[in-house]
């Protein structure tokens, strides 16, 4: 049965012993409003509307980019979908939304079962971990398409958040501070330059490299840290004003789209330490400070707009959250100048 299409390179069965092993992961992620479960034409959701004054849906997609090469090459796969996660929860939380449900796309030449059902767990994982329910998803086997053991990620996420609390950076104003979090790495972006500067210096991603005290390969692969939880917990106590999701274009060119144009913010450059890591990519593959910044996120995966008064009682919170934060930079009248300025 479906021989034909079988050796054409799609084993339906295959197909199904995959839905059958992601079964488990999924159900772990379910949270009020789900409704249904995997295998519909859609995944359901009923909203809870009373909960909301006027509640405002905002959605988001994204992938990992060519870091989801690195973690083929390197035949690991348990950290991967906490990044898919990550990318697409983290930019719609920066609305101040809460999520409320996800769904991933797998595209490959050919199913592996074991393998991929080991990305779909870590999917769900961080799902569980931002109460954020896997809904639903789409396996797509297309020989032809990816050369090997190649497949693509990505995803889609749906949160809410009422219409009079939507962070958007109107209110931001002259003296909030601004406050970097840490990331855990390089998060989703530059991988393409960071793999080629891996490459042209023939580096051994089984060992630590130069100043490092961990194999490179596991340092690359640290999932992106994901900062819907945090950012659920301090709208509730603070006012932050704005929201940046450090990602491609870096600190130079995230920042600048939460900020109203009368204002530049001014960043101390002293204020916090570029990581190891990343000072080792940098002086390996001789980038400059500037595309530095424009590329990676420097150590920063998060900068917050908030009243200077709160600044110092939010980098405590954030600490007692298990991450590391400190006010980097200020917000100034702009003039001629770009919308942001580093001292």
């Amino acid at each position: 049965m479906s021989e034909h299409y079988k050796k054409a390179g799609v084993d339906i069965d295959r197909g199904n012993e995959f839905i059958h092993k992601i079964k488990g992961f999924v159900s772990s992620t379910q949270r009020s409003g789900v409704m249904g479960s995997i295998g519909g034409f859609g995944g359901l959701f009923s909203l809870d509307v009373n909960k909301y004054r006027e509640p405002v849906l905002i959605s988001g997609t994204d992938g990992v980019g060519t870091k989801l090469k690195l973690a083929i090459d390197m035949a690991r796969y348990d950290t991967i979908g906490q990044d898919l996660v990550a990318m697409c929860v983290n930019d719609i939380a920066c609305s101040g939304a809460e999520p409320l449900f996800f769904l991933d796309y797998l595209a490959t030449g050919k199913l592996e079962t074991d393998t991929h059902a080991a990305v779909v767990e870590g999917i769900a994982k961080a799902c569980k971990t931002c109460n954020c329910a896997l809904i639903g998803g789409e396996t797509a086997e297309m020989p032809g398409m990816y050369a090997g053991n190649d497949f693509d990620l990505a995803g889609f996420a749906v949160g809410v958040v009422d219409k009079e609390t939507i962070i958007d950076g109107h209110t931001v104003g002259l003296g909030d501070k601004l406050i970097g979090v840490a990331s855990s790495g390089f998060h989703s972006n530059g991988y393409s330059l960071v793999r080629k500067v891996v490459a042209d210096n023939n580096v051994d991603l089984a060992k630590p490299a130069d100043g490092l005290d961990r194999p490179l390969g596991d340092m690359l692969l640290a999932p992106t840290t994901l900062y819907s939880p945090l950012i659920g917990r301090l709208k509730e106590s603070f006012e932050v004003k704005a929201i940046s999701h450090i990602t491609g274009g870096g600190l130079l060119e995230n920042i600048p789209r939460v900020l109203p144009k009368s204002v530049q913010a001014v960043i101390d450059r002293s204020s916090w330490d570029i990581p190891p890591l990343m000072r080792f990519i940098q002086r390996a593959g001789r980038i400059d400070d500037q595309e530095m910044l424009r590329v990676f996120n420097c150590g920063l995966g998060l900068i917050l707009v908030v009243p200077a008064d709160q600044a110092q009682p939010i980098c405590e919170t954030i600490f007692h959250h298990g991450a590391d934060a400190q006010v980097i930079g200020t917000i100034n009248k702009r003039g001629d100048g770009d919308s942001i300025a580093f001292a």
